[in-house]
């Protein structure tokens, strides 16, 4: 079985996703509604530094003691000092930065390198540890990042957390920060995803404490997930609607759509609460592009002739699943100079709940005046607010 964790109130404000405490809170809500009891969000992660992300963590923490199925993280810089600011919060585990490349741990950590790096995210593990935390150790640029470090360094963590007890066992957040990662088996450390998991676990990291974080740069997000999880990966981590640093972080409801198809989620969220969440972040000025898959404007919306045939002989031919049932939203049609007879029928009998046959003489005439419309010269389509006065006329 497989499950997610978020990132909205870390990555997606880091990423420019605007939040006052009141929307990361709504967020957060929305986040509940959408896992009730399916396991599909287990956790969520918040900046601990602003006072705005302290009270939207206080008042996840109050919900989530009430009853809100995501537990609240946090996420810190691994040093010491961090660990010590997260110690009285009131969570069970924190993410803790530790960058893995050596385009990172060369050019922060001068002169040490890699060793100094790694001493000090020890150092910082152990103050987590001490705590009475879990840590989670996000590796930062993994897929990029060599094979002689995170093996060892993972073993280390081990190491170090081993008298602590299962409870504070540590977890690995494999991160593809810049989306290099290749979702293929047989390409070479570091840039196979499942190649690098599949190591993770044969050195002993059970595949309950990792996850997969990565970032979209490369378009292969979403395969690199699923990648991942085949390779024996429990968890994936990223937001609801893919916000996120540049091209977004992995679209958690995209990645649970294919867990569910793969019978790898033990649950099924409701898919009709992201409807919410798109609204919310239209209202931030940060709503989901047109195109966007499952929840943008135009993702049910056909305008080609012969698919608006091929859904008023049998929908399912064009529509992916049966989207009113699982999003909520209604497949979509806006009349083009492609439309054809086809497509006027499709929008009569879903607007007007009357199916016409294409020999319907009033309909052939409303075809005819809207191909001379375009062949005039119109270039928009046609939306059903236009034609409805027109088409009660026709009826």
């Amino acid at each position: 079985m497989a499950w997610t964790t978020e990132t909205t109130h870390r990555d997606g404000q880091q990423g420019g996703l605007p939040l006052t405490t009141a929307d990361g809170l709504a967020i957060y809500d929305l986040m509940g509604k959408f896992t009730g009891d399916s396991g599909a969000i287990r956790q969520a992660e918040f900046f601990v530094y602003r006072p705005a992300d302290r009270a939207m963590l206080e008042g996840a923490l109050e919900r989530w003691r009430g009853g809100h199925p995501v537990e609240p993280t946090t996420w810190i810089r691994a040093t010491r000092r961090d660990a010590e600011l997260v110690a009285e919060l009131g969570v069970r585990e924190t993410g803790m930065l530790a960058s893995a490349s050596d385009y990172h741990t060369f050019y922060k950590f001068t002169p040490g390198g890699r060793a100094q790096a790694a001493r000090t995210y020890l150092d910082a593990v152990r103050a987590v540890l001490d705590a009475g935390l879990r840590p989670r150790l996000h590796l930062e640029d993994a897929t990029r990042a060599p094979r002689e470090f995170i093996l060892p360094f993972v073993a280390a963590v081990q190491e170090v957390s081993a008298p602590y007890g299962e409870a504070q066992a540590p977890k690995f957040r494999v991160c593809d920060t810049m989306g290099v990662g290749l979702p293929l088996e047989g390409v070479a450390w570091p840039r196979s995803v499942p190649g690098m998991l599949r190591e993770l676990v044969a050195a002993g990291v059970p595949g309950e404490q990792l996850e997969f974080h990565p970032h979209n740069d490369t378009h292969l997000v979403v395969a690199n997930c699923l990648a991942a999880v085949i390779a024996g990966c429990a968890a994936i981590n990223g937001t609801l609607l893919g916000r996120g640093e540049r091209t977004g972080n992995a679209p958690l409801e995209g990645v649970l759509l294919h867990l569910i198809g793969l019978n790898l989620l033990l649950g099924q969220p409701d898919y009709r609460a992201l409807n919410e969440l798109a609204d919310l972040y239209e209202r931030l000025g940060q709503g989901v592009p047109a195109k966007y898959p499952l929840y943008g404007r135009d993702a049910h919306r056909t305008r080609a002739g012969i698919h608006a045939d091929g859904l008023n002989k049998f929908w399912p031919m064009y529509a992916p699943f049966d989207v009113p049932q699982l999003l909520g939203r209604p497949l979509e049609l806006s009349l083009t100079k492609d439309s054809g007879l086809a497509g006027l029928i499709f929008l009569i009998k879903q607007h007007a709940g009357v199916e016409l046959d294409k020999a319907h003489p009033g309909l052939r005439a409303l075809q005819a005046e809207l191909t001379a419309e375009f062949d005039a010269g119109r270039q928009t389509a046609v939306e059903w607010e236009e034609l409805a006065d027109r088409v009660r006329s026709l009826l």
